[in-house]
């Protein structure tokens, strides 16, 4: 970690205006370099990732594929600075975030990356608009604005009259739809996307992959973790295997 930055609080504001290199072009959304993340769990060590390089350039459209337990969560966690990885460097929007503490982390994740999960991870006692609201905390805009904003996503993945209902009164797919407009409450750069289809009916998971392409249509960076077939077809996307923590690209 690097010494002198004094980082213990972050506006979204501040961040952007100090902590983002200033440049008009963004060279790398993601860029890693011989990453491994290795676990101690008692006296057994499981190798997660195993020296991944991988290039991931602004407005790109990566999907990986693989077996469960291949690695693939692990390296979207470290991705999105959720995880740190053993070994390697990690870049994002071409800051390299494992120079800075954790607060910092939290606060470029909120700016910079919107997470999709496959069991949603709504947060039970708020309703869909709060859930979608939730991630905007740091702004400073006014309640009124931050409120017109989330309905406005809700509205863009067709679920506007359910923005008053708690998630255990909307079906699966209406959960996903709501944290798709979660993902996008910072208007981020990156979306980072799990097995978003995985509990899905094939109509639900249609309307998400059609989400995920718009999103990549606008110049939003995505990169997602799937065994979905058709979601590895989006046209011009590029296509890695993982096995074992090992990544490999598909040409």
């Amino acid at each position: 970690m690097s010494e002198g930055i004094d980082n213990s609080e972050y506006s979204i504001d501040e961040l952007t205006e100090a902590d983002v290199e200033e440049s008009e072009e963004v060279r790398y959304a993601v860029r890693l370099t011989d990453v491994s993340r290795v676990y101690s769990i008692g006296n057994r060590t499981i190798t997660a990732l195993q020296h991944v390089n991988l290039t991931v350039r602004p407005g790109e459209f990566v999907v990986v594929n693989g077996p469960s337990g291949s690695g693939k969560t692990t390296l979207l966690n470290v991705i999105g600075a959720i995880d740190y990885p053993t070994e390697g460097r990690v870049i994002l929007m071409d800051v390299p975030i494992g120079d800075y503490d954790e607060s910092f982390r939290a606060t470029f994740r909120l700016t910079y990356t919107g997470f999709i999960f496959q069991s949603y991870n709504l947060i039970s006692t708020l309703t869909a608009l709060e859930n979608v609201m939730f991630p905007m905390q740091l702004s400073d805009d006014p309640p009124a604005e931050v409120r017109e904003r989330a309905l406005a996503l809700l509205e863009r993945v067709g679920l506007a009259e359910r923005r008053d209902h708690l998630p255990w009164q909307l079906s699966s797919g209406e959960q996903q739809r709501v944290a798709i407009a979660r993902a996008m409450a910072n208007d981020p750069p990156v979306i980072l996307a799990d097995e978003p289809t995985a509990n899905l009916d094939e109509s639900s998971a249609e309307i998400v992959r059609r989400l995920l392409r718009e999103l990549n249509e606008q110049g939003k960076t995505v990169i997602v973790m799937t065994h979905d077939e058709l979601i590895a077809r989006t046209p011009g996307a590029r296509r890695f295997h993982m096995s074992n923590g090992v990544l490999t690209e598909i040409e």
